[in-house]
């Protein structure tokens, strides 16, 4: 049994929009009657890198949206923390979607590693997958893979990174 996960936040953005949440629930079965298990994420996040994953908007290669800033697996599956990036059309639009809670979904882009089949439940268990995008979905396949915080975030990128450096300067 699964603690309850805490629900999406609504908050206005003013700023860059962090979003962070589980991606995937071990033990949890899909619609597709896939279950992740233990352990199932540990070598592609080592081999591949957080950058080398992308946040995609609805598994659309052509639409990435933001980047994530951390994965990791704990006790209870991959979690995620991210940031959408505003400058990018559709990263503004899931800000407004996200915040209000019109998109809640998390969902895993993988190629299966190692699986097994239970011949009796049919249920296929996922030892090892290959973690290629983790998206932010309207229609997640796992019910309890879902955004459980939206906030404003400082903004990190180079322009005011730069902008911050000269106002240090200055002083």
């Amino acid at each position: 049994m699964h603690a309850p996960l805490p629900s999406a936040s609504r908050v206005s953005f003013t700023g860059d929009g962090a979003v962070e949440g589980y991606a995937s629930l071990f033990g949890a079965v899909d619609q597709a009657r896939d279950m992740v298990m233990p352990g199932a994420f540990t070598q592609t996040l080592q081999s591949r890198g957080l950058r080398r994953i992308p946040m995609l908007f609805q598994h659309d290669p052509s639409e990435p949206v933001g980047i994530w800033l951390e994965l990791r697996e704990d006790w209870r599956g991959l979690w995620a923390r991210g940031r959408l990036i505003p400058e990018v059309a559709r990263g503004r639009e899931l800000m407004a979607l996200v915040g209000e809670g019109a998109i809640d979904g998390l969902s895993i882009g993988y190629r299966t590693v190692r699986g097994r089949i239970d011949p009796k439940t049919r249920i296929r268990r996922l030892y090892q997958v290959d973690l290629w995008e983790v998206s932010i979905v309207t229609f997640p396949l796992l019910a309890g893979a879902r955004v459980h915080a939206v906030k404003s975030v400082p903004r990190s990128s180079r322009r005011h990174q730069a902008m911050d450096q000269v106002m240090e300067a200055r002083r």
